[in-house]
């Protein structure tokens, strides 16, 4: 053990399964773990939607609240409920100090003005006067703000008041792997003594599940195991609405608090492998064999998207490596920039409680009776960027 291990000390998580790490542990550890869907609102097109949630127990303000847009709200809540996890919500001293790292996408779009602008090109011809007359008129310049990815950043500053450096990584899946392995790499390096680190997802908005249809992703009509998704069916992304936040210490900083530690984080790796041939499949093997070592079979947390190519390939390079796989984005759906510290969040809390989920998909994931003390977290991205951690035993 190190002074500068990396341990996580408060865990926030928000899905269609509930709000908070013991909702989530409670529904993820039942006999048949069951995901919550929404197959009307966006059909053919099936999302995992957000629960009820009660902003105000995490954002006191009405008027915080109104001049967020929901991905925002929903990040900021639940850096609210990792900041009460760890034990430090009410300490101003140690918020004014911490450092954060988020990983964010833009806003959402104003669907009524994008639907105005298609509606009058029907009838006229002068297409950029036409969108220079909308832009100018139909939107709000306030607008422009809510859409930039630092404002989660900026709103958690605001009504938590974590006011130590602020950093924010783009680029789906593999920004929410690079803020993980960002904010350890700085705590080993003694740069930083206490961090969040986190990401939020709001898919239930048209633009977002364009986003993916336009690259032929998503999956129409009818849910599926991440491992059974069918290729007559479309792309194999089941998206989900959905944030993780970690607090991250030293041991020593944990310590001196007296906190007791979820587990900790060891080696991250993260890639950017060709997608050809299986140029994934054996780069993944890998960084698998890299992070993992020798310790087979090894309970996995995987963040495998569904999307045909890139979760067949990570598929083979787990099997191959002996892990034992648990794919949550069936239960959760695909969660973007969450979706690699929501898989750190699992590894952490099975490590805690000492119990091993259940397999997700019976028919596919195999059985592991153990309690893990050593467990992998994956994310490999539907379109690219890849990345693996280990999560350990504090």
């Amino acid at each position: 053990m190190n002074q500068t291990d990396v341990v996580i000390t408060g865990i926030g998580v928000v899905s269609s399964l509930g709000l908070g790490a013991e909702a989530h542990w409670q529904a993820l550890t039942g006999r048949e773990p069951m995901p919550v869907i929404d197959r009307e609102r966006f059909a053919p097109y099936i999302v995992h939607p957000l629960p009820e949630i009660d902003w105000s127990t995490q954002i006191p303000k009405r008027g915080d609240q109104r001049q967020m847009e929901t991905w925002q709200r929903l990040g900021t809540y639940t850096a609210g409920l990792a900041l009460d996890d760890a034990g430090l919500k009410d300490d101003e001293a140690l918020c004014a100090s911490m450092d954060m790292i988020v990983a964010a996408g833009g806003g959402e779009r104003d669907v009524a003005v994008d639907q105005a602008i298609l509606d009058a090109s029907l009838n006229r011809n002068d297409h950029d006067v036409l969108l220079n007359e909308k832009l100018t008129t139909e939107l709000r310049p306030t607008l422009f703000l809510a859409q930039l990815s630092n404002l989660l950043a900026g709103n958690i500053s605001i009504v938590h008041k974590v006011t130590g450096s602020s950093r924010t990584f783009m680029g789906e899946d593999g920004a929410g792997v690079s803020a993980v392995e960002t904010a350890a790499a700085r705590i080993r390096a003694g740069q930083s003594t206490h961090l969040l680190v986190g990401a939020a997802f709001q898919t239930e908005h048209p633009d977002m599940l364009l986003a993916y249809e336009l690259g032929g992703y998503l999956q129409r009509e009818r849910w599926s195991p991440v491992w059974q998704r069918n290729k007559d069916l479309g792309g194999g992304v089941i998206t989900g609405s959905g944030a993780a936040f970690l607090v991250l210490e030293s041991r020593e900083h944990a310590e001196k608090r007296g906190r007791i530690p979820y587990a900790a984080i060891g080696a991250v790796a993260s890639g950017r492998s060709r997608r050809s041939g299986d140029a994934l499949k054996d780069e993944f093997q890998r960084m698998l064999a890299s992070v993992a070592g020798e310790r087979k079979p090894i309970l996995t947390i995987s963040g495998a998207s569904g999307a045909h190519a890139p979760t067949e390939a990570e598929k083979a390079a787990l099997e191959d490596s002996g892990a034992v796989a648990r794919a949550f984005s069936g239960i959760t759906g695909h969660l973007k920039e969450a979706q690699f510290p929501f898989a750190v969040a699992l590894a952490a809390l099975a490590i805690r409680n000492g119990q091993a989920y259940p397999a997700f998909d019976p028919s596919v994931e195999k059985p592991f009776e153990t309690a893990p003390k050593t467990m992998l977290a994956t994310s490999v991205g539907y379109n690219c960027f890849e990345g693996v951690g280990l999560v350990v035993e504090a």
